[in-house]
């Protein structure tokens, strides 16, 4: 169990100090989604 409370412990300092990156990909990604949607919808 001590394991599992590290872990996530570090994956929340993790989290912490890349927030922005991690937003900045997202918003990438989802731009690429929604430009794929958009080509087959007026094809």
């Amino acid at each position: 169990m001590q394991a599992v409370h590290s872990g996530y412990r570090g994956l929340s300092l993790l989290v912490d100090l890349n927030w922005d990156r991690i937003l900045y990909v997202s918003t990438i990604v989802l731009a690429l989604a929604a430009g794929a949607w958009l080509g087959t919808v007026f094809q």
